[in-house]
């Protein structure tokens, strides 16, 4: 769920620089390239934000590369596939286990490796057709970049225990999971291939929402500049809060968890204005 660009005007240079900063300080010591993972709700400014941390380290000499998760969707395809055999509610991209881990982890593998004989090649998700681009279409890397960013909507958010599955936070899962079948799996994916991605990543920086309540309006103004394009997927509020529901859940785990996970956090009013200093956690 990549934001549009037109929805979020740029982050403040000074927040980038400071991120940046505190990102290299960090990582000085470890072996590149340096997996960073980028998180935050729906809305945030994540993709904007990444593209910013890229450009500014690239003009540090630091070579950088930018994935989004929503890149390894599975294909509309897939998708039937895993709502046929396992629930319907897969049938929407977005909660784990409808993205191709596989192929993301090949992927980093690749970027590590790169040169101009054997390349990385990076996927790109049309979200208009609802499927990955063809390869011809990838971005070729030919040299292991220093810096790579994971940014997603679920980076680094960790499973829930089985009674925490139990009591439905909305009507989609009271009404269209009250097996439990769909949050059960999403959750197991959360605990075995996503953890184990989680586990890779060098730095965790977040994009800290003030609520889940902001995110329905964040995300409304990206549907509203599609709708104004004429984008046949662009959705009207009502679709939109369905579509909301199926993240609710992660979401809210996002928001208990990560502040405690994160290394690096930039709280966000609901205006998405970073107040205060760049919050680092003195772990590392």
């Amino acid at each position: 769920m990549r934001e549009d660009a037109s929805t979020r005007s740029a982050y403040p240079e000074a927040v980038v620089s400071a991120t940046i900063d505190a990102a290299v300080e960090r990582l000085r010591a470890r072996r590149s390239p340096w997996l960073v993972g980028l998180s935050g709700l729906q809305g945030s400014g994540k993709s904007t934000f990444a593209r910013q941390l890229a450009a500014a380290a690239n003009a540090r000499g630091i070579a950088c590369v930018v994935l989004s998760l929503d890149d390894f969707y599975l294909g509309r395809r897939a998708r039937r596939d895993l709502a046929r055999t396992v629930h319907p509610l897969f049938a929407t991209r977005g909660v784990p286990g409808t993205h191709d881990l596989d192929l993301l982890s090949r992927t980093l593998t690749a970027l590590r490796r790169a040169s101009a004989r054997n390349p990385a090649w990076l996927p790109r998700f049309d979200k208009g057709r609802d499927t990955r681009l063809p390869p011809s279409r990838w971005r070729r890397v030919t040299s292991p970049p220093r810096l790579i960013l994971l940014e997603g909507w679920c980076v680094g958010v960790p499973p829930q225990r089985e009674a925490e599955l139990r009591r439905p936070l909305n009507a989609l899962e009271r009404d269209e999971d009250r097996a439990l079948q769909w949050r059960r799996r999403v959750n197991h994916e959360l605990a075995h291939g996503y953890a184990k991605l989680w586990r890779r990543l060098d730095l965790l920086i977040l994009l800290q929402a003030p609520s889940f309540d902001v995110v329905a309006r964040w995300r409304d103004q990206q549907e509203r500049a599609l709708r104004r394009r004429g984008a046949p997927q662009a959705m009207d509020r009502r679709a939109l809060a369905r579509f909301l529901m199926h993240y609710e859940r992660l979401s809210r785990v996002a928001l208990r968890t990560l502040p405690e996970r994160a290394d690096l956090r930039l709280r966000l009013d609901g205006e998405r204005v970073v107040t205060g200093e760049l919050d680092a956690d003195r772990r590392g």
